[in-house]
């Protein structure tokens, strides 16, 4: 019960997460657009069509390259562009076809959105368009870039001042800064607040990563540490919802930043982690929280500290009588995860596999407003198809292995990928099928990779193995909306790239060893040999009794793999 509570109201503020990582998909919306005009206008000219007002003119815009011809009320007619405008020199009639003589001016005027959709985006609001384009391009890239800087520092702050205390503030941090989004006055302090609320909210879903990690029991830890990412698949749903309820941006943002408000105020509710304290030999402390747990979950005679505390040390002992005495007190670097070819290949592999998971992971999403149809209702789905992935993933990883799970999702995303290149464009729901399909396949894998990668290493660099696969994965988010952008040279351009580097991990795959019902390796020759004789390995199964050491050996020296994640 104690766990059950503690669990769901860590992962509900998970919410908040996926909220913030994908709101810009309609906060930073560019709707069509032309250059503004200097008067007032009396008609209105496209094509065959003629209108009192521009606005009338919006539901036959069709492609960037067309034009606008209006008449000012002093008799001027020009030609609006996107990006420039034409007054017509010697013209008394009203055309749309004008072979004469015309001055091409520049947008003084600002510019004229369609507001039929949003009433207001960033871009309207300040005008990131034409030669400020790439403004707007940033913003994404930006926010992930504080992704990948926010989980290194607070993962490191989380070790060091407890997971309480980051929660407390992240979870703050995540409401206060959202809010403030909203009240920026210009781009650049849009973009810094923006930065530091990725930082805050990849801080928190880190962090969260460890606190339920720590909470949950051996059994229930595989579907317990994967569905956090299910709670991050719901906010990608939330914002979905708002954006379709509320059309302008800076409500849109505040709606989105109030909707996980009751975790923010009953964060501070949440206990320390007993591990946590255990390692920093508060022993009195966390005593205090197992009391607790205990009273929750009705159990009459509670774990005593001082029982763990003497298992430590008589496993302390034990150690000090082995062989590896000296591999285990070793301080170990980034170099030693290619400290022989078997393990440098590995290390390779793993990066690629968590570069690609990521790259396809955002890819999909961010593209799925682009995909024809109803961009919200494709948001939606792309955040729901996540829900029975990781259904899958779980009972898949369990039953046929890690790695023959990994190998075939990830060769299925490849050829979803090439699959959607054929689609004929008119078959918008047949395209939304597919990507949805594509999210499916490469959520499966993303959401495998945590958890293979810190049984693919041992125990001595187990937590810089999965550290260095993060930040491959950050490196994935920041590439991914850039990739996204590739559309304006080839509709297919990003799909391209998330095949052929899902193609090429899946492939590399198929040389790295099972891990499902083995023993965690503790030295580098041991997890070298697991690579080398697939075979002998394969046929060793844990003793009875691992579960229960592994349990133990965690709450010493373990805890700190998850806070690399």
């Amino acid at each position: 019960r104690f766990q059950a509570c503690v669990y769901f109201a860590s992962v509900f503020q998970a919410m908040s997460c996926g909220i913030h990582y994908l709101a810009s998909v309609f906060m930073a919306v560019t709707p069509n657009f032309v250059c503004g005009f200097p008067g007032n206008v009396s008609s209105v000219l496209f094509h065959n069509s003629s209108a009192s007002s521009i606005e009338d003119v919006w539901t036959l815009w069709t492609s960037t390259e067309n034009y606008i011809v209006v008449q000012l009320e002093n008799g001027e007619i020009w030609e609006l562009d996107q990006c420039s405008r034409s007054k017509r020199e010697a013209s008394l009639d009203l055309a749309y076809e004008y072979k004469g003589n015309k001055s091409v001016f520049p947008c003084s005027d600002g510019f004229l959105y369609d507001d039929t959709k949003w009433k207001s985006t960033v871009v309207t609001q300040w005008d990131l368009v034409c030669d400020r384009e790439w403004l707007a391009k940033l913003i994404q890239p930006t926010f992930m870039l504080g992704v990948l800087i926010g989980a290194v520092i607070f993962g490191d702050i989380a070790d060091r001042l407890g997971r309480q205390r980051v929660i407390w503030f992240t979870s703050a941090g995540q409401f206060v800064f959202g809010i403030a989004v909203a009240f920026t006055f210009d781009y650049y302090s849009f973009v810094i607040v923006r930065f530091l609320l990725a930082m805050v909210s990849s801080g928190y879903l880190v962090v969260a990563f460890v606190y339920v990690t720590e909470f949950v029991g051996i059994k229930a830890r595989t579907w317990a540490s994967m569905h956090v990412h299910a709670f991050f698949a719901m906010g990608i749903m939330v914002v979905a919802l708002v954006g379709f309820l509320v059309r302008t941006w800076w409500v849109y943002q505040i709606f989105l930043s109030i909707a996980t408000l009751p975790f923010v105020l009953c964060c501070w509710m949440l206990p320390e982690t007993p591990f946590w304290l255990l390692s920093e030999e508060r022993y009195e402390d966390a005593q205090k929280v197992i009391n607790t747990m205990a009273r929750w979950n009705k159990i009459s005679t509670p774990c005593k500290v001082s029982e763990l505390c003497s298992v430590h040390q008589d496993d302390l002992a034990s150690g000090r009588t082995g062989d590896n005495d000296t591999s285990s007190t070793k301080k170990h670097n980034i170099l030693d995860l290619f400290c022989n070819w078997q393990i440098a290949r590995r290390t390779i592999t793993v990066w690629l596999i968590w570069f690609t998971g990521s790259l396809g992971y955002y890819v999909f999403s961010l593209s799925s407003v682009s995909l024809g149809g109803n961009e919200y209702l494709n948001l939606f789905l792309i955040g729901a198809v996540e829900l029975p992935c990781y259904i899958i993933a779980c009972i898949a990883m369990d039953k046929l292995g890690r790695r023959n799970t990994l190998i075939p999702f990830l060769i299925l995303s490849a050829l979803i990928c090439v699959l959607i290149m054929f689609i004929p464009q008119d078959f918008n729901i047949l395209i939304i099928l597919a990507n949805m399909a594509g999210k499916f396949s490469i959520g499966v894998a993303f959401g495998l990779i945590y958890l293979y990668t810190a049984e693919l290493y041992p125990t001595i660099v187990r937590s810089l193995a999965v550290g260095s696969g993060s930040m491959m994965c950050r490196v994935g988010s920041v590439v991914a909306p850039f990739c996204v952008y590739l559309r304006s040279v080839w509709i297919f351009m990003p799909l391209l790239l998330v095949g052929i580097m899902a193609l090429l991990s899946g492939i590399l795959t198929i040389m790295l060893p099972e891990t499902l019902g083995k023993p965690l390796t503790n030295t580098l020759l041991e997890a070298t040999e697991m690579g080398r004789n697939k075979k002998s390995c394969s046929e060793k199964t844990p003793p009875a009794d691992s579960g229960a050491a592994l349990e133990k050996i965690e709450m010493f020296g373990q805890e700190r793999v998850s806070t690399e994640k």
